[in-house]
């Protein structure tokens, strides 16, 4: 994992201090991140997650630690020497920062006009960039004549101008709708994918990370609580927070009830088919479904249910013993699992 690190963060340290007051936004943080992966970052409002993604470009300057991309650690560069690492990280955002009285081409050609790049060679390398997010017929559209969908494709064109080695992406959807954001997450993997970009994803969304993500890191309260990849992590949380994260929030007063109850993940290894209905067919066993995040992709499922199993401890069981021969993972949770 290390050898082929793209980004090494090392004992991480950001502290805000003011006249009055000194807040520490990241406490020790270290990880790695492969080159050529998904990763993502994950934690509730005010862990540090944005904090951690503006010290990976050095936005913010990190107050101890260091952070290694692509080989350079990124405080020992000159001013001009960070400035041209910087260009190898394209960054995307919550609400697209798009330049309102310029088209979405000249969006495009922005950071293209920086770097000293020729006009014509700009406007080439902005509809090559129009056409691979979707967007060729719209490249003289002005950000207000566009939805949301359709300017964040234009932030990550942009984004993706200077040829960056990293696509760094802050809450990129936390403002669009969910079908918009399935869209944008969509065209993020084919990046990944046919440009062999490195795509690191900061959210609180664990949706997001389920979609689309190889590994995760989640952050809680300045610090890095877990590291795993997306299988590990989701189906055995072992952080407080994972577990915050990842069982419904909503329904934990209801599953407090001192009775059985178990969790169910779909990670695509099954087929979209009534595995709880052929459950109680099959063991006779009434469950009440207590929670349920689950959707088909191309015919696989994937997501979580939380049953609430039967009162008479061998059909509870017996219904235990049949999920578990049906290519899901299943396990038996009580009120630690929300505590």
């Amino acid at each position: 994992m290390e050898q082929d690190a793209i980004v090494r963060i090392r004992d991480l340290n950001k502290t805000f201090r003011t006249k009055t007051n000194t807040v520490v936004a990241l406490d020790g943080v270290s990880l790695d991140v492969t080159r050529g992966e998904i990763f993502g970052i994950i934690g509730l409002s005010g862990a540090g997650k944005s904090t951690l993604v503006r010290c990976i470009n050095f936005l913010e300057t990190p107050t101890a630690g260091t952070v290694e991309v692509d080989g350079r650690e990124l405080g020992a560069l000159s001013k001009k020497e960070l400035l041209e690492a910087r260009r190898s990280m394209g960054m995307i955002f919550q609400q697209f920062n798009l330049l309102q009285q310029r088209t979405a081409l000249q969006n495009i050609c922005f950071p293209l006009e920086i770097a000293g790049v020729k006009k014509d060679e700009a406007e080439k390398r902005a509809r090559e960039l129009l056409g691979i997010v979707g967007l060729t017929e719209r490249a003289e559209a002005y950000p207000a004549q566009m939805s949301g969908g359709q300017q964040q494709r234009v932030a990550i064109a942009r984004a993706l101008a200077t040829n960056p080695k990293i696509l760094l992406c802050d809450e990129a959807t936390s403002a669009l709708d969910p079908t918009t954001t399935r869209s944008i997450l969509a065209l993020l993997k084919e990046i990944n994918k046919n440009l062999g970009i490195t795509v690191i994803i900061i959210t609180h969304e664990m949706a997001v990370i389920e979609e689309i993500c190889q590994r995760v890191a989640i952050i809680d309260s300045s610090r890095i609580a877990e590291i795993g990849t997306v299988e590990q992590v989701f189906t055995r949380p072992k952080s407080a927070m994972a577990k915050q994260l990842i069982y419904p929030n909503g329904e934990r007063d209801r599953l407090a009830t001192g009775k059985r109850y178990c969790r169910i993940v779909f990670d695509g290894n099954s087929s979209f088919e009534p595995v709880v209905s052929n459950m109680v067919l099959e063991c006779k066993a009434a469950v009440n479904i207590m929670f349920a995040d689950t959707k088909d992709i191309d015919g696989k499922a994937y997501g979580q249910m939380i049953l609430q199993l039967p009162e008479d401890e061998r059909a509870a069981s017996r219904a235990l013993a049949y999920l578990e021969t049906q290519n899901v993972h299943v396990e038996e949770v009580d009120n630690d699992a929300y505590a």
